[in-house]
């Protein structure tokens, strides 16, 4: 079977921020699809600390909401580790985009309550993953930006670009975005599969496209290269902060960096670091 058409869960978080080693999860979901049955589960999270207007304008869970809403965050972090744990134990790819972001965080999370790290709790590696953002990048290599506003590879781009409804009401709740993600990556493993007689004519007139290349292989070989592309992807960016003039947001010492599908624990090392944009 083709790695898209099995089972599998789409998962994504809101946050405080973007920083995995400081912020905080707001809201988190975890989709289980099998064929035509959507099982979700969400949670909204009474985080411990203030929700910034700015992530609150970008999910819409202010402080307020979460206090008088949210579980207890130590009891939620739990929660969706051991959601998280049942699926990669039962072999089930996670999907979602950027998703080293989420898995990060999440780890993070976890060593905050005293729960170890996340493959620790987990009792094993997070794998297989799916990550649209990497295999986006892989499959469709050159795109620029829409507008000063909307990145290339933001999870808005990428719907827009296989032809995913998006509704910018419904944008950044985790459910909703998660959901997107699957769709994408099933879109992006239908093309590959198809091969290049069976490609739409937008693929075909993309001279770059390299479909070809997430055809035909298994879930772990999916998983493995994703690992080589993320840290390609990361060292090509890094390179082009470094080189980009400080108007259009270069920055000599920027740092990438491309683990994939998490970032190690590193408590000793400072945060500072440029990361892939969620």
């Amino acid at each position: 079977m083709s790695w898209h058409l099995g089972p599998r869960s789409a998962f994504d978080l809101e946050t405080t921020g973007v920083n995995v080693e400081e912020d905080r999860i707001v809201t988190a979901a975890a989709i289980r699809i099998n064929g035509a049955v959507v099982t979700p589960r969400t949670w909204l999270l009474n985080p411990g600390v203030e929700i910034p207007a700015g992530a609150t304008a970008v999910h819409g869970i202010s402080t307020e909401q979460a206090r008088a809403e949210g579980m207890d965050a130590a009891k939620g972090v739990e929660e969706i580790a051991t959601e998280v744990a049942e699926i990669v134990t039962a072999g089930v790819p996670l999907v979602g985009h950027n998703v080293s972001y989420d898995l990060t965080l999440l780890d993070r999370e976890c060593r905050r309550y005293g729960l170890g790290g996340l493959e620790g709790f987990c009792g094993r590696p997070i794998r297989p993953v799916i990550d649209t953002r990497v295999l986006d990048q892989q499959v469709l290599t050159r795109r620029k930006r829409v507008s000063a506003e909307q990145g290339a590879r933001v999870l808005k781009t990428v719907a827009q670009v296989f032809r995913v409804a998006w509704n910018d009401d419904e944008a950044h709740g985790c459910e909703f975005d998660a959901m997107v993600s699957a769709r994408v990556a099933w879109w992006i493993g239908e093309i590959a599969h198809r091969g290049p007689s069976g490609y739409p004519a937008w693929v075909l007139s993309d001279r770059y496209a390299q479909f070809g290349s997430v055809a035909g292989l298994s879930l772990d070989e999916l998983h493995d290269r994703q690992v080589v592309w993320a840290r390609e992807q990361a060292a090509s960016l890094q390179e082009w902060f470094r080189s980009a003039p400080a108007e259009r947001g270069g920055d000599p010492k920027a740092v990438v960096d491309g683990s994939w599908p998490m970032r190690p624990f590193r408590p000793a090392v400072a945060t500072g670091g440029v990361a892939l944009p969620p």
